[in-house]
């Protein structure tokens, strides 16, 4: 958990501090008035763009010094991160005041998080729930970060270096190219479906209650190779370099890979339901994803719920609270009433208003 949480310079917030005392943190206030940019700021602790996946450029204060900071006490260990005024697109991180790259802070915390842009995850492009599966998979990987940015890096290098077809390629550093997407690529996809595997299980597991029970599986198109058999991925991208410069993109790998939810009451497909089922069906993996993080890790992942309560009704925000409390984890939780959280329990209550933080009355 984290027992502190600095900001400095980010979003609307100059310079907030919040020591949580309750697993669960619960912040109110009127819209607009920075709650949501508390739990990007605590979503950056962890690789990747964060909740909002914006550019870093967009995190810093306007008017303020030029760059930003957020830092975090974790097990006794001070993480952050951040950029420099001179460098707003260059993310640093530091763990224990030592400079490290963003890929290590994975190995002190996991953080998962649903936000009501995420409504739409069922019905959107693959992209967006192939970077919900990652991260996923990332709470029980640490490693899987250092995979998918090297694999990004040699599938762009790859991309570039077709795109001078007409005056022909190098054929060794192509093929060292690809040898490294594949040696990245087979990870990626190996830790991807042992997540899926094991989320499912634990799904089946839980008990029926108020919200729907999800299937999960991965999807992919049938003319490209998943990176599970690396042989078979190899040769596809070699045989398939003349189709990639022509397509501009790389049309093969674990890039691909789209995460098919189903309702398993319905047997019906996620994007196919109602938008209170896939919220339900959301809720529920996010839930299921916690107790196994907890399992595997020996320590939940941290939750961020950004107005999760707002459109659920009485019995079942109850209800909600049961489940979340049961994983042990540390819940931010965001409303504009604190009557949304009644019947949650003891919880470090915040009062946000124009990018300052209170305790609430």
């Amino acid at each position: 958990m984290l027992s502190r949480l600095t900001l400095s310079d980010f979003r609307n917030h100059e310079d907030a501090l919040i020591v949580p005392r309750h697993p669960f943190v619960v912040l109110t206030g009127e819209n607009g008035a920075g709650k949501t940019n508390i739990l990007e700021a605590v979503s950056l602790l962890t690789p990747g763009r964060g909740l909002r996946g914006a550019a870093l450029s967009q995190m810093a204060r306007q008017g303020g010094r030029g760059g930003f900071g957020v830092a975090a006490q974790v097990d006794g260990v001070t993480i952050g991160t951040g950029t420099l005024p001179d460098a707003p697109e260059r993310r640093q991180a530091r763990i224990g005041g030592v400079a490290h790259a963003a890929s290590a802070l994975a190995d002190y915390l996991s953080i998962l998080w649903l936000t009501p842009a995420m409504d739409r995850l069922f019905t959107e492009s693959a992209g967006g729930r192939r970077r919900f599966l990652d991260r996923l998979t990332l709470a029980l990987r640490p490693g899987h970060a250092t995979h998918s940015t090297r694999y990004e890096a040699a599938m762009r290098a790859r991309n570039k270096l077709l795109s001078d077809a007409a005056r022909g390629w190098d054929e060794h550093w192509l093929s060292a190219l690809e040898v490294q997407m594949v040696e990245h690529g087979v990870e990626i996809a190996t830790a991807r479906a042992d997540m899926v595997e094991r989320l499912n299980i634990v799904l089946a597991q839980a008990e029926e209650g108020p919200f729907a029970r999800p299937v999960l599986a991965l999807a992919m198109p049938e003319d490209a190779a998943t990176g599970m058999d690396g042989a078979a991925l190899l040769e596809a991208l070699r045989l398939g370099r003349r189709r990639d410069a022509a397509a501009g993109r790389t049309l093969s790998g674990p890039h691909r890979v789209d995460l098919a939810v189903r309702h398993a009451a319905k047997d019906q497909a996620a994007g196919l339901c109602s938008t209170g089922e896939q919220k339900a069906l959301l809720l529920s993996i996010i839930l299921g994803h916690a107790a196994l993080v907890g399992q595997a890790r020996d320590r939940p992942p941290v939750l961020l719920l950004d107005e999760v309560a707002a459109h659920l009704d009485p019995g079942r925000r109850l209800a909600l609270f049961e489940r979340l409390a049961a994983t042990g984890s540390q819940i931010w939780m965001t409303g504009t009433e604190a009557a949304l959280f009644d019947g949650i329990g003891e919880a470090t209550r915040l009062h946000v208003t124009d990018g300052h933080v209170a305790l609430a009355e």
